[in-house]
């Protein structure tokens, strides 16, 4: 018996023994920060009422939209005339006798509908359950069935920031002129064709052809092709095949012999005249505009590296030419400082200037090829036109560093008359704007943030820019409960000593002031913009990586742009500099006002342009930044795309090229670097950006860190921001990153979205930018289902017939988006 116990008893402590090791290790404490940091990079969720999609009624200045609230959703009706804003109607008495006639029980905050429309008398609502259509009497609350109209309902989306809607502008082409052989033939009316021209080759070939508004002089652009080189790809490891894949693209370097243009112009007596223009010696060849009288017409001109933009006005009589505008620069003009707004009943143009040292409008005079006036004046930044009223002679348009006392970054809208006067500000509060109009802009609604302000949306009158009534302020009370902390905007002064830099500060929810912190960059100092956070938004990559216990900033020094051009020509022929010496400066001030960050350890990092800022950092600056993850950086600008590098560093080549590349300074490396890019990026070349920056640091016995991913183009996958947590923990903190941890979509990365169209007409897709901007994608057609790349975080919208009908907000909980009545 007892030897049968101890057996029984050994079997016991065995099986205890396994069951022991069976069981799930408790996560480490590393682990479970990795968790928080995840968790704390997307609360997007836990913020209600950020926007509002106001639904105009029919012609009427009425709306409607709905707010989604903790679970439960609201509807709310808002007379703009009235200034009235309240509940569309009793949501308890409607859940209640829709309970009653359907048998389902329903509550007021969870009706099982998510558009309305109203009677024209405003007294009955109608509605969708499932497949049945529900009239609601406002009245009597009776609800019967009924069949669904069609939405009336208008949705105004923004117009999109920049984008030239007036150009390529040209009549209808007859369709007898075409290219054949390199050059131009005509087809008579009975059918046989003439060759119009025999001195294209393939050295000199014929391209874009343009009728004058009587099809009787024609216009042509004949081009001297450059060398159009090509450059390579690996594919390492192709899903259908085991053998690595080649890929191939034309891809032109600075230096390189690029396309050149010539206009040519063809008269009804068959003549041949080159007008007196130059060669047009960057970009494709210029979209032809005829004026109204059918004689003259215009085309906007680049010169090559961007130091001259011209509006070219010609006789396609007698071939003379001249500058409606002539924008020339020691440095750069600005490309997105343009847009042209061509007014032919009074034969004028807007056209945007830095001639004053500040993006501003100007008035010409398209007749006489002279300035009438500048519109905007003063030390501020004009970002963009929204709308231009030809009769009332009056546009409305962003800008930047008018207001007084705000971050000079913040976009707000302004109202002026063509000769200047009357300017208006139609946003007055201190925020980050965006602004959309009612169906016949008499009204408009007003939304704004800050990085540490979440939105306000008001509603205004266009009339004088005033304020009807409140409609919604964003409520972050259950984000600000999980101890999620604000953002912090910072300003230190430059390298000057006189300018202000901008920058934002993230800190750990959980920041013990008595402790010390490292601090990590995140760079992007690409001269094309100033990318500092202005919106607020609670998916915020640098939040989650400060929740690892780091410091984290982001910081627009001089060199960038949306200031005043002297701010901005810092970059010119020195991208090396990167505002360097304004950042360092700024985190100084910051660590002397907060004594819990370590100005010892320093990290940073970056992708594309960042990425050869933050590889860069390590060595020109090594004395401060100890540790850079560098992700598809261009680290030599000789070998990166043509119109991006000689636009900031300028043309012809020359040798500051070599002595700002990274590559010639591999031999400076100190600190711990992580190159990474992907094998597939076609936009900054993995063989010569990366490969060409590690075969210089061998050569220079230089200790690095290398990963390369197969498959990735010029992206950030949660792989690679996983790798980017570990190299700083492990690097900056002297800790033991969790082994195998793997991120879900963090925010900030990339992702793949199904988009669904359930309507029966297509729709366009906008991805939205921070600043508001839409850029167009391919549109969804009725019934299709497609796949979209995009962003955790990143915003979209779906418009139909010109109107906005849905908006879209990537989470890693919610990756299909699906378009619907």
């Amino acid at each position: 018996m007892t030897k049968i116990i101890r057996i029984l008893l050994a079997t016991a402590l065995i099986l205890s023994t396994a069951a022991a090791l069976a069981a799930p290790a408790k996560p480490s404490p590393m682990w479970q920060l990795y968790q928080r940091a995840e968790r704390f990079g997307q609360m997007s969720s836990l913020v209600y009422k950020s926007s509002v999609d106001a639904r105009w009624i029919g012609s009427t200045h009425k709306f409607w939209y709905r707010n989604d609230v903790r679970g439960e959703n609201e509807f709310i009706l808002v007379d703009a005339e009235r200034g009235a804003r309240a509940p569309a109607f009793d949501h308890e008495k409607l859940a209640a006798s829709l309970t009653k006639a359907t048998g389902n029980q329903l509550t007021k905050g969870n009706l099982p509908f998510t558009s309305i429309s109203f009677s024209d008398d405003f007294k009955s609502v109608i509605f969708r359950f499932g497949s049945q259509g529900w009239n609601c009497d406002l009245q009597t609350y009776e609800c019967a069935k009924c069949d669904v109209p069609k939405s009336t309902d208008t949705v105004t989306p923004p117009a999109p920031r920049r984008g030239n809607p007036e150009r390529g502008r040209q009549p209808e082409n007859n369709g007898n002129a075409s290219i054949k052989n390199f050059n131009i033939y005509l087809k008579s009316p009975d059918g046989t064709e003439k060759q119009l021209t025999t001195d294209g080759d393939a050295k000199n070939e014929y391209a874009k052809l343009s009728w004058s508004p009587d099809n009787k002089t024609l216009a042509a652009w004949r081009t001297q092709p450059g060398d159009n080189l090509p450059i390579y790809t690996i594919e390492s490891a192709p899903k259908d095949s085991l053998r690595p894949k080649l890929h191939q693209t034309t891809y032109a370097l600075p230096g390189d012999k690029i396309d050149n243009h010539e206009l040519y112009i063809f008269t009804p007596d068959g003549k041949q005249i080159r007008p007196k223009t130059d060669p047009v010696t960057y970009g494709e060849q210029p979209e032809i505009r005829w004026m109204t009288d059918g004689r003259f017409f215009t085309f906007e001109q680049t010169d090559r590296a961007y130091k001259r933009v011209r509006v070219m006005k010609v006789d396609s009589q007698t071939g003379d030419a001249q500058a409606i505008s002539d924008e020339q620069s020691a440095t750069f003009v600005f490309p997105p400082c343009e847009f042209s707004k061509y007014l032919d009943k009074t034969n004028e143009l807007i056209w945007p200037s830095e001639r004053d040292g500040w993006c501003h409008l100007y008035l010409f005079d398209t007749n006489t090829c002279t300035l009438k006036n500048q519109i905007t004046k003063g030390e501020w930044v004009v970002r963009g036109v929204e709308s231009v009223d030809e009769a009332a002679r009056q546009i409305v348009f962003t800008a930047c560093g008018r207001e007084p006392g705000q971050d000079p970054y913040l976009l707000h809208y302004y109202r002026v008359n063509f000769d200047g006067t009357g300017l208006t500000c139609l946003t007055s509060g201190n925020g980050q704007h965006t602004i959309r109009f009612s169906p016949d802009k008499a009204y408009y609604l007003d939304t704004y943030s800050r990085a540490d302000l979440p939105p306000v949306t008001e509603l205004r009158m266009t009339a004088d820019g005033s304020l009807i009534c409140p409609l919604e302020q964003a409520d972050a009370a259950d984000l600000l409960k999980t101890g999620w902390k604000m953002p912090e905007p910072f300003v230190a002064k430059a390298r000057d000593g006189v300018t202000d830099i901008y920058g934002v500060i993230f800190r750990p929810s959980n920041l013990n002031a008595r402790k010390k912190y490292p601090v990590i960059e995140d760079i992007y100092a690409g001269p094309q913009g100033s990318f500092t956070p202005k919106t607020f938004s609670a998916n915020r990559g640098n939040q989650a990586l400060a929740e690892l216990g780091f410091i984290v900033v982001q910081i627009d020094g001089l060199g960038t742009a949306n200031r005043s051009k002297a701010f901005h020509d810092v970059c010119y022929k020195n991208l090396g500099d990167s505002g360097f010496p304004d950042r360092i400066l700024w985190m100084k001030a910051a660590a002397a006002k907060y004594k819990y960050i370590d100005l010892t350890r320093v990290g940073i990092h970056g992708m594309s342009a960042g990425g050869y800022n933050s590889a860069h950092a390590l060595l020109a600056h090594p004395e401060f930044y100890k540790v850079a993850v560098s992700m598809s950086g261009n680290h030599d600008h000789r070998t990166d795309k043509v119109w991006w590098n000689e636009l900031w560093m300028g043309y012809p080549i020359g040798p500051h090229y070599a002595e700002q590349s990274n590559i010639t300074m591999a031999n400076k490396l100190e600190g711990k670097l992580l190159l990474v890019h992907g094998d597939l990026d076609d936009n900054v070349n993995p063989a010569a950006a990366t490969l060409q920056f590690a075969d210089a640091l061998i050569k220079a016995n230089k200790d690095f860190d290398l990963l390369i991913i197969p498959g990735m183009s010029h992206q950030v996958s949660p792989y690679e921001q996983r790798r980017l947590w570990d190299y700083y923990v492990k690097n900056l903190q002297g800790q033991e990153p969790p082994k195998g941890y793997q991120l879900n979509n963090p925010a900030g990365a990339e992702c793949n979205i199904t988009v669904k169209n359930l309507l029966d007409k297509p729709i366009e897709l906008f991805w939205v930018a921070d600043d508001g901007k839409l850029t167009k994608y391919p549109e969804v057609g009725p019934g299709q289902k497609i796949q979209r790349h995009t962003y955790i975080g990143h915003k979209w919208e779906a418009h139909a017939d010109g109107k906005l009908i849905s908006s879209y907000t990537a989470t890693a909980k919610t990756l299909e988006w699906v378009v619907a009545e």
